[in-house]
Formats: structure tokens, C-alpha cells, sequence
């Protein structure tokens, strides 16, 4: 349990440390928010708010993160789902800042580079000793076997999260706060089942405690980088920070098979998705909007709320969404032997 302590208390200091010298880097190199014209009129305010932070976060969590892992292939497998991720939010974010528009990365282009990480994903449960193609569903006590189709499964989980947790991020300190709540959920998880498995499978046990490892380091960067983010904010996590951080945690649900859990655990992301797919399909159906903005937190904010009171209440809802996720874990997942 040092080695997870390690990683997150390490990850959380060379985010907050870094934080200034990085946010000041971004400002020479005029790597700015471009705001859209659409959002909500009081955003105009944060256009050329240094973007691209989800860099901070990457580098904050890998240096400890590879410094006391294991090693083992689920450890590795979260690792570079989370990089592959963050490097198309990078693509998408660096050609926003050179076109100065806030269109980037097609996304035909982005769901081939989702795809080529669900592919690696994949191969890795293939090759994870306690990974199979069954998926269990909580409440209704249910294994199903879905053969072939786990792997367009993963693809709807790895692509859905992540875009998922793009989209939240939109008011400040959101998105950072909730995906926080989210990777401890995970954590909490990967560490009952490497405590559980202690004594049952050596093999098995450190490739928990690897995935607990990176989460922990995952979650001290994102502390550390919400001390920047919180409102009002010095710095955006951009696609680059929103894309890995959903990349993780879809990835470390996969590896504790917890993927049906992330209709809880992943609750809020799931929230803006719908509700933004709902917009969109009333709108082209009927020409009338459902909601005042999506995604779902700049309605509210035409509803005059506060970005802070929007954080703080989403905050909690995820809180308590999470909190189900891990009683439903607690309650199902734990009667199964390792």
C-alpha cells in the first residue's frame, strides 16, 4: 500500500509544483482557450485561458506511476490506453490552438485513434490470466457471455467515457472534480480485490495493486491540477486532459470488470452524453430544443447559476452516484471467488 501511496502523494506534488512555471510556459507560447461563439455569452471572458493542462496531468501522474509499478500487463495496458487517449486530445487540442478555432481533430479521425487503443486493450484481456468475454450485471445477478462482441463492447466503453468526460469539461474545476471522484471509486475497487486476492493468487494480486498503483497517481495529478482549475480558473485540461482521463477510467473499469458499474461510477459523464444526444436528435426531429444549452451544464448556467455552484453540485451528485457504484460492487462483485 506504500507504493500506492507513494504514487499519489508524489504525482499531486509535482502537479501543484509544476503548476505555475507550466501555466506560464503555456503563455509564452500563446497556447490559449478559444471560446465558441455559440457557449454561453459570459465565457467570452476566459477566451486565451491556457489550455493544453491536461499535460500537467499526464507528466505528474506517469513520473511516480512509473517509477513504483510492477510492471504487469493491466498496469502497463492503463498506462498506455490513458496516453494513447491523451495524445488524441493533444492532436485535437494542438490544432485548435494553430487554427485559432475551436474545431480540431475531425472526428472520423478520432474514433480510428479509439479504435486502435480499444484493439490494444483487447489483446490485453486476452492475455490477463483472470480477464474472460463475460460481462456481469449487478440487480439482476446475471453473467452474459458476449463472445465477439466484447470487443465492440470495449470500444462503446473506451470511446463512450472518454468522449463522455470531453464533454463535461466545460465549466471550471467540473470535469477535473468529478473524474477525481470517479478514479477513487476505481481505486477503492482495485485495492479490495488486490487485498482479496493477497493470499489466493501472488500473480494476481500485484496485477491489482498495479492498477491501484497508477490510479492513485492518476488521482494526485488531477488533485494537483484542480488547485489550478478550481474557479476561477488559470489553466484548462483541454481535450488533451479530458480524453486521458476518460481513456483511465474506462480502461480501469475494464480491468476490474466493473464496466457495467460506469452507468454509476461514470454517472455524471453519462448525463451530459444523453442529454446532449437528446438535444440534438429533438432538434433535427422537431426543430425545438429540450434544453436551453447543451451540453447540460451550460443550461444552467443560462439559468443563471454559478460555474462554482454547478461544480459543487455535480460534485456531489457524482459523489453519490459513486457511492451506489461501490455498494452494488460490494454487494455482487465480492461473492465471486478470485
Amino acid at each position: 500500500m506504500v507504493r500506492v501511496l507513494i504514487a499519489g502523494l508524489v504525482a499531486m506534488v509535482i502537479a501543484v509544483a509544476l503548476g505555475p512555471q507550466f501555466i506560464e510556459w503555456l503563455r509564452r507560447q500563446s497556447i490559449g482557450q478559444h471560446i465558441r461563439e455559440e457557449g454561453p455569452a459570459r465565457h467570452i471572458v476566459k477566451q486565451g485561458t491556457p489550455t493544453m493542462g491536461g499535460l500537467l496531468i499526464i507528466v505528474a501522474a506517469f513520473v511516480p506511476a512509473l517509477i513504483v509499478s510492477l510492471y504487469t500487463l493491466p498496469g502497463l495496458t492503463l498506462l498506455l490506453a490513458t496516453l494513447g487517449c491523451g495524445l488524441i486530445g493533444f492532436a485535437d487540442d494542438f490544432l485548435k490552438v494553430r487554427k485559432r478555432r475551436s474545431l480540431g481533430l475531425p472526428g472520423r479521425w478520432k474514433m480510428l485513434g479509439l479504435l486502435l487503443i480499444t484493439a490494444g486493450v483487447g489483446w490485453a484481456t486476452t492475455h490477463i490470466g483472470y480477464m474472460d468475454t463475460e460481462i456481469y450485471f449487478p440487480l439482476i445477478d446475471v453473467n452474459i457471455d458476449l463472445h465477439w462482441l466484447y470487443f465492440p463492447f470495449l470500444f462503446l466503453v473506451i470511446a463512450g467515457t472518454s468522449n463522455s468526460v470531453n464533454l463535461t469539461d466545460g465549466v471550471d474545476g467540473l470535469a477535473a472534480g468529478t473524474c477525481a471522484v470517479s478514479l477513487i471509486t476505481l481505486l477503492a475497487i482495485a485495492s479490495i480485490d488486490w487485498i482479496r486476492s493477497a493470499d489466493v493468487v501472488a500473480n494476481r494480486s500485484e496485477q491489482y495493486l498495479d492498477l491501484a498503483i497508477v490510479a492513485a497517481a492518476l488521482i494526485g495529478g488531477v488533485i494537483g491540477f484542480l488547485w489550478f482549475n478550481a474557479f476561477p480558473a488559470e489553466m484548462f485540461m483541454g481535450d488533451t486532459g479530458s480524453m486521458a482521463l476518460g481513456g483511465a477510467i474506462a480502461t480501469l473499469a475494464i480491468l476490474t470488470e466493473t464496466e457495467v458499474l460506469l452507468v454509476f461510477i461514470g454517472g455524471v459523464f453519462l448525463f451530459e452524453a444523453v442529454t446532449w444526444i437528446i438535444q440534438i436528435a429533438t432538434f433535427k426531429r422537431t426543430g425545438k430544443r429540450v434544453f436551453l444549452m447543451v451540453p447540460i451544464h451550460h443550461h444552467f448556467e443560462l439559468k443563471a447559476w454559478s460555474e462554482t455552484k454547478i461544480m459543487v453540485r455535480f460534485w456531489i451528485i457524482g459523489a453519490i452516484l459513486c457511492a451506489i457504484g461501490f455498494v452494488l460492487y460490494y454487494r455482487y462483485y465480492l461473492r465471486f471467488q478470485l
